[in-house]
């Protein structure tokens, strides 16, 4: 198996700036044999925020999931073209999926702490990953990363369920931190939250893009405006089999594609026209 950790991109090859995180090229999604999105070209940059945006069905969290392999737990899933992360191939045969998640983390929509204490929800995944060191530095230092340190370091013992909405997707982020990733995708980790966490949350991703590349996916164009570096717009067309095809319209700057974009697709649709 290719060893992601001695891929010959390494973070101190070249400038950040020049290497992106991850990039796609001509990569296309099929559900059995029917084609959800469409020849994707895009580069995501190191230690920056990238946002997907778009009407619903457009592909923004099918093309999220082809970045750690999570297309490929769903039946009939089928991914065509290349993903590269720190030069290699994510989906040649020669690279282990486990390994691509650990790189690659995820925190999903809707908060998903395990039925388990605070602190095993944290060990659990770096215990599995064959983690050596101090599990309680572990632990703290990922909750402390997650901003949520000081709200449950009296309740460690404490299921993860017990905690607000707000406080159980920051212990998710804790716990994709733990297993020590290089990348953080977030697929609309806060539609489900109050304004107030979800404050909390644009603001710890700020923080966490000093040491993390993070991908988020989001319905809100205002958040994303805000918290991203960069911005990709998709947008889908109607299928002969009555279904949507997703394809990347555009992708720039953040403040380029809600001041000035390119096509009028993208001016249409985050001045409101449409989606």
């Amino acid at each position: 198996m290719t060893n992601l950790a001695d891929s010959p991109m390494t973070s101190d090859s070249s400038p950040v700036t020049e290497q992106p995180a991850l990039k796609m090229e001509g990569v296309s999604v099929y559900y059995g044999s029917t084609p959800a999105v469409r020849e994707v070209f895009l580069d995501i940059p190191t230690k920056q925020i990238t946002a997907f945006i778009g009407p619903s069905g457009c592909g923004k969290s099918t093309v999220l999931r082809c970045f750690n392999r999570t297309n490929d737990l769903i039946p009939g899933a089928k991914v065509k073209g290349n993903v590269f992360f720190r030069g290699v191939n994510l989906y040649s045969k020669k690279v282990d999926p486990v390994e691509v998640r650990r790189r690659i983390g995820m925190v999903f929509q809707k908060p998903n702490p395990f039925p388990k204490s605070i602190y095993e929800n944290i060990a659990f995944g770096a215990r599995i990953n064959g983690f050596q060191g101090n599990m309680d530095q572990l632990v703290e230092g990922s909750l402390r990363k997650a901003a949520i340190w000081d709200e449950v370091k009296d309740k460690l013992k404490d299921s993860g369920l017990s905690l607000s909405g707000g406080q159980q997707q920051r212990l998710c982020i804790a716990r994709a931190i733990a297993i020590q990733p290089e990348v953080i995708l977030m697929d609309e980790p806060c539609s489900a939250l109050d304004p107030i966490s979800t404050l909390r949350i644009e603001e710890l991703m700020q923080e966490l893009k000093e040491q993390y590349t993070i991908v988020i996916v989001t319905h809100n164009m205002q958040q994303a405006s805000r918290v991203s570096d960069k911005t990709a717009f998709f947008n889908a067309e109607a299928t002969d089999q009555g279904g949507k095809l997703g394809y990347l319209v555009e992708f720039n700057d953040t403040v380029t594609i809600f001041t000035n974009p390119k096509q009028d697709y993208t001016r249409d649709y985050v001045s409101g026209r449409f989606g």
